[in-house]
């Protein structure tokens, strides 16, 4: 209730006189909230972000706001900012997501919009600008499936034989990863942060934005935590983006089978994290809404590592974890 008295404030005094309502708009898995700002004597309604200082930085968001718009991205304007409360007034690109509009009939049209708005991300990237996905950060997100889903989530203690195969499958995954052509990475480009728009899409979420890997925002799309599609449909536009990304120039493998392979190992250290942050975010911060998402994700992991023999340790520990069922049935 303070945060929200002091946000109205923050309104009130930047725009004196004039009366307004504030209603949730969304909230994500930070400790970011989303309001939607409207206006008696206007029929323009605004976003505010509400990032508590103690736990959220606005800079970031404002960094890749501009450099994302300054390439032809739909992203949110800034409009007014004050980073000592951690208050961010944004145009508003909309309530539909991707994922509330998609459809069989008209998926293929959107995630061809999405490509052309991740080309254009991609196409202006440069190192030394944003975060670099090192090997670092990308081990410490697979460390979050040991301790919070595996440990913490299904309550298996591994055994030290286990830990240490775990750890070379995990090192294996980074030195895949960081083979691979480096681009500007949104680093959550999937269904719910990608808007209806005009133009479209309108792009959020972008704040976590770092310079790595090429197939990681292509795997967050097509592996899409909160919507599946199958893999003849997803393949097909991914083989129409590797022959664009190359028409355009961009740092792709040469040959679709390397390409696709990249790919593949990039979902799975994406859905090594992804599994983590769900247990983290039911068992630390009490949002258990991420868990009915777990089997897709499981899904997407366990087929990966079905298809690649240096994942067969992995494989056994999901087997563990997550027995799967098997039918038996009987003729007469």
């Amino acid at each position: 209730m303070e945060r929200r008295q002091q946000l109205q404030s923050w309104i009130a005094a930047e725009f004196p006189g004039r009366p307004f309502e504030l209603a949730p708009a969304s909230a994500d898995a930070s400790f970011r909230r989303y309001f939607r700002l409207t206006f008696a004597d206007d029929p323009v309604s605004l976003i505010v972000m509400d990032a508590p200082p103690a736990h959220e930085d606005c800079r970031p968001y404002i960094k890749v706001a501009e450099l994302f718009g300054a390439n032809g991205v739909h992203v949110p304007k800034v409009i007014r900012r004050n980073l000592e409360q951690g208050f961010l007034l944004l145009s508003d690109l909309g309530s539909t997501t991707y994922l509330d509009a998609l459809t069989k009939d008209n998926a293929h049209n959107l995630y061809a919009e999405a490509l052309g708005a991740l080309m254009s991300i991609q196409a202006s990237s440069q190192p030394g600008v944003l975060p670099e996905y090192d090997r670092e950060l990308l081990m410490r997100e697979l460390e979050l499936f040991p301790v919070w889903y595996v440990s913490r989530h299904k309550g298996i203690a591994l055994t030290e034989q286990q830990t240490t195969q775990l750890y070379e499958v995990f090192d294996r995954i980074v030195d895949v990863n960081l083979a691979e052509p480096k681009v500007y990475v949104h680093r959550d480009y999937h269904s719910r942060n990608l808007m209806v728009s005009a133009p479209n899409p309108g792009v959020l979420d972008f704040q976590d934005a770092v310079y790595g890997p090429m197939t990681y925002d292509l795997a967050s799309l097509f592996k899409d935590a909160y919507i599946h599609w199958e893999e003849d449909f997803t393949l097909d536009l991914l083989a129409r983006y590797w022959e664009t990304a190359r028409e355009l120039g961009l740092p792709v493998r040469d040959d679709f089978a390397e390409f696709h392979r990249d790919y593949e190992w990039m979902g799975v250290q994406r859905h090594i994290k992804v599994l983590g942050i769900f247990a983290r975010l039911c068992h630390r911060d009490g949002k258990d809404g991420y868990l009915k998402d777990m089997p897709l994700v499981l899904h997407y992991l366990r087929k990966a590592c079905e298809r690649y023999g240096e994942l067969r340790p992995l494989l056994r520990i999901l087997e563990q974890t997550d027995p799967t069922v098997t039918e038996v049935g009987y003729s007469f």
